[in-house]
């Protein structure tokens, strides 16, 4: 099916899923795209996964890919990925699972690809931001884009951002199976190969809010493996 196609990656998000779908599609249905939710778990114990299938039931768009174990973010997008281009999609939109990115922002990604390869929803651009977060977090996520930016020399602004959509001509430049990294360093990977590759980058203004229920994935190896990735990625992409 060709539209624009949402990637969620799962994980222990029953408490999430549901409403986050339910906010999710009036706002892909109000774009009058052809569209579809792809939700892809990792075999959570949780059971998102049989939630996962109820929502496929419930809603024709949405439909549930099963994988057999957490195999890290980075992967279960790019399985998702993978099923969105075999479909046909025209544009392909990554979120987070747990409403840390607003549902309601998706009408204003996919608005912004009329005129752009690849739209980041930015929290480092006027307009965005963060809430909910102590200074920690906030050093480390602005300090992680800032590094990224420097070191890569690209003029992104929020290179860590996971509230993306895709032209399927981005994803299908991009050597997908050469992806090393995960987390942060996915991200990251993604927006750097794109512009490297020569596509058209463009960030609009999110408020990036943090997780009310369920505990968060972001662990010191993902925010270590940015760091030690980006000088290494700067070499791999020539």
């Amino acid at each position: 099916m060709s539209g624009a196609w949402l990637v969620l990656p799962t994980y222990n998000e029953a408490e999430n899923i549901g409403p986050l779908v339910r906010a999710a599609v009036p706002q892909l249905e109000a774009t009058g795209r052809p569209h579809r939710i792809l939700i892809v778990d990792d075999n959570s114990p949780d059971g998102t996964g049989r939630l996962a299938d109820e929502l496929a039931a419930e809603f024709d768009p949405v439909q549930a890919l099963h994988r057999p174990g957490k195999q890290g973010l980075g992967r279960a997008y790019l399985a998702g990925f993978a099923v969105a281009l075999e479909a046909g999609a025209d544009l392909v939109l990554e979120m987070d699972s747990d409403f840390s990115h607003d549902p309601k922002d998706l009408p204003g990604l996919i608005a912004a690809a009329e005129a752009a390869d690849l739209v980041l929803g930015s929290r480092y651009v006027p307009g965005g931001g963060v809430t909910q977060w102590g200074p920690l977090r906030r050093f480390v996520s602005r300090g992680g884009s800032a590094y990224a930016r420097w070191l890569l020399g690209v003029p992104v602004r929020d290179l860590t951002g996971g509230f993306k959509c895709f032209h399927r001509r981005v994803l299908e430049a991009i050597d997908l199976d050469d992806v090393h990294a995960d987390g942060y360093g996915f991200q990251i990977e993604l927006t750097y190969k794109a512009i490297r590759a020569g596509f058209t980058v463009a960030e609009v203004p999110i408020l990036f809010r943090e997780r009310e229920v369920g505990s968060s994935k972001m662990t010191s190896r993902i925010v270590l493996e940015a760091v030690w990735k980006v000088p290494a990625l700067k070499l791999r992409v020539r």
